[in-house]
C-alpha cells in the first residue's frame, strides 16, 4: 500500500497548443513517457471536452498503470495543466521513475509557474478516518 503521488499545478504553459487540446496527440506522449519512465501502462482513457465561449475544450488523459496511474487534466483557455502521478512501492521503490515521468511532462508543457507536491502515501496506520 505504500505509495509515492506526486502532483503539479502548471501555470501560463508555453507549449504547442495542441497538447492542450488534442487528446490523442497527449495520450501518445503520456504512454510513452510512461515507458521511458521504466513504468507499466495496462490501460488507458483520453477524453476531449467542448469548446465553450470561454474558448477550446480542454482535455483529459489518464494512463493506468500497473505501478497506479498518470492523470493530465488541460484548461487550454487558461494554459493551465494538472499533473497526477502515483505509484505504489509494493515490491520496489518506484519513486525514481515517478519522478522521471513527471519531469518529462513537466518539459513537454514549457509552464511559466509550477506547484509541486509530493505525498508518502501508506505510511503509518496511526488514525483511521
Amino acid at each position: 500500500m505504500q505509495g509515492l503521488h506526486l502532483t503539479a499545478d502548471l501555470h501560463d504553459c508555453q507549449c504547442d497548443a495542441r497538447w492542450l487540446v488534442d487528446a490523442q496527440a497527449l495520450g501518445e506522449r503520456c504512454t510513452a513517457a510512461v515507458r521511458s519512465a521504466g513504468l507499466q501502462a495496462v490501460g488507458q482513457l483520453f477524453h476531449s471536452f467542448p469548446a465553450t465561449d470561454q474558448g477550446p475544450g480542454g482535455v483529459t488523459a489518464t494512463v493506468l498503470l500497473a505501478e497506479s496511474h498518470l492523470c493530465v487534466h488541460t484548461w487550454p483557455e487558461h494554459r493551465a495543466v494538472t499533473l497526477d502521478v502515483y505509484v505504489c512501492n509494493f515490491g520496489g521503490d518506484h519513486a525514481p521513475q515517478a519522478h522521471q515521468l513527471l519531469d518529462t511532462l513537466l518539459a513537454l508543457f514549457v509552464p511559466g509557474r509550477v506547484q509541486r507536491h509530493a505525498l508518502q502515501r501508506g505510511q503509518s496506520p496511526s488514525h483511521e478516518l
